[in-house]
């Protein structure tokens, strides 16, 4: 065993490696949407509850993180991937809608089953460099929704719509090489010692005020998030763009995200979380208006520097998490990824139902004016919680 203030790379990169190969997956949805709004004839209100459907278990979040200690953690590793892999690869062929949200529900429960005890395996194995850590692993998530559109794309160019379901032994696969390196990796062992009950409510109430704070950021930033992640390909088909080129534009603003999260929880282990969060809370809907108004031409630069920033926003959040010392990590990672799925839910029902009422194009530009709320916010968590010690 490596001594716990050391940074064990093995072991952050196999759990970055696990979380990019099923967020592989995970990612496939918004590239097909506009084939799946067109085959089942749904409106954008329909297809962002889409989402919902994904996000709901996460309502579950804060239970699994009281039992998970009492479970054996690397099984959950091992096998969400091939729920997930599953899950998504058949959702081109679901013949209704309904069959395409049981789909997605069995993907969101599977998902939050996976990323609940993540973070706080990969804080185990980060020793005292923390954001470093959280940012690799969130470079997995980041990387994955990278390459996911670009191969559910090149899936349905080879095979059409209905053929997405040969990917499933790929992910299979992986479930299989993932038992074969975490079979004796004894992850359950690292959070054992946390009691599931004891002062579980009391280390909430003490720290209720800044998950507040953090949970209005997520969800005043999340409108713009949810515009980019759910509909970037749909919004740039209705500005006469192909689908090819819609699902590449997913691919560039998700690869500089991964560059941008690899790089915000890095540099805030030495520049300060709340330095780190104001610059990117106030910078990010700039970026965002910049894309709006960009033409054909500029629309890959901007949708980099958007990227770039937009998605910096939650690894430093779960590093600031993170950093809080208490013997109910798990339970914090939970309320964390609550906040985080219940306000990415929110925010795609909202831009749906939105998009239906003034059109995406105006939609977009509400998200834009409404992260700019966040700026206030952020400023009230910096006088609040300045330092790490005081967030401990």
């Amino acid at each position: 065993m490596e001594k716990p203030n050391k940074f064990q790379l093995g072991n952050v990169l196999l759990l970055s490696f696990t979380h990019f190969m099923h967020d592989v997956y995970a990612a496939f949805l918004a590239p097909v949407l506009p084939l799946l709004i067109e085959k089942l004839k749904i409106n954008y209100t329909l297809a962002s509850l889409l989402t919902v459907f994904q996000q709901v278990p996460s309502l579950l979040n804060p239970l699994i993180g009281i039992l998970a200690s009492n479970i054996k953690i690397r099984y959950l590793v091992i096998i969400a991937p091939a729920v997930t892999t599953i899950s998504m690869s058949f959702i081109g062929l679901a013949p209704n809608y309904a069959v395409l949200a049981i789909l997605l529900f069995v993907m969101g429960l599977s998902s939050a089953l996976f990323h609940v005890p993540m973070p706080v395996l990969v804080k185990k194995s980060s020793g005292e460099r923390i954001g470093k850590g959280i940012s690799f692993f969130m470079l997995g998530g980041e990387a994955a929704r990278t390459l996911g559109p670009l191969i559910i794309i090149g899936a349905v160019s080879v095979w059409g719509l209905e053929g997405t379901y040969k990917l499933i032994p790929f992910g299979l696969i992986v479930s299989v090489v993932l038992y074969l390196r975490l079979k004796n990796l004894k992850l359950s062992e690292e959070i054992k010692s946390e009691n599931p009950l004891r002062g579980i409510k009391s280390t909430f109430l003490n720290h209720m005020n800044f998950f507040i704070l953090i949970g209005l950021i997520m969800l005043l930033h999340g409108f713009m998030r949810a515009c980019m992640s759910t509909f970037l390909p749909t919004y740039l088909s209705v500005k006469g763009m192909s689908l090819w080129f819609g699902g590449i534009s997913l691919s560039v603003y998700e690869l500089a995200g991964a560059i941008g999260i690899y790089l915000s929880g890095t540099f805030s282990d030495k520049t300060g979380r709340i330095k780190m969060l104001v610059s990117i809370v106030c910078l990010a809907p700039i970026f965002m208006i910049l894309f709006l108004f960009s033409n054909q031409l500029m629309i890959f630069p901007s949708l980099a520097l958007l990227g770039l920033f937009l998605l910096s926003v939650t690894p430093v959040i779960l590093a600031m998490v993170m950093d809080i010392d208490s013997k109910h990590s798990v339970f914090l990672s939970s309320i964390f990824m609550f906040l985080s799925f219940v306000s990415a839910s929110f925010t795609a029902l909202f831009v749906g139902i939105m998009s239906d009422w003034v059109g995406l194009i105006n939609t977009y530009k509400i998200s834009a004016a409404i992260a700019f709320l966040a700026i206030p916010v952020v400023f009230i968590l910096k006088r609040s919680f300045n330092s790490p010690k005081r967030i401990s």
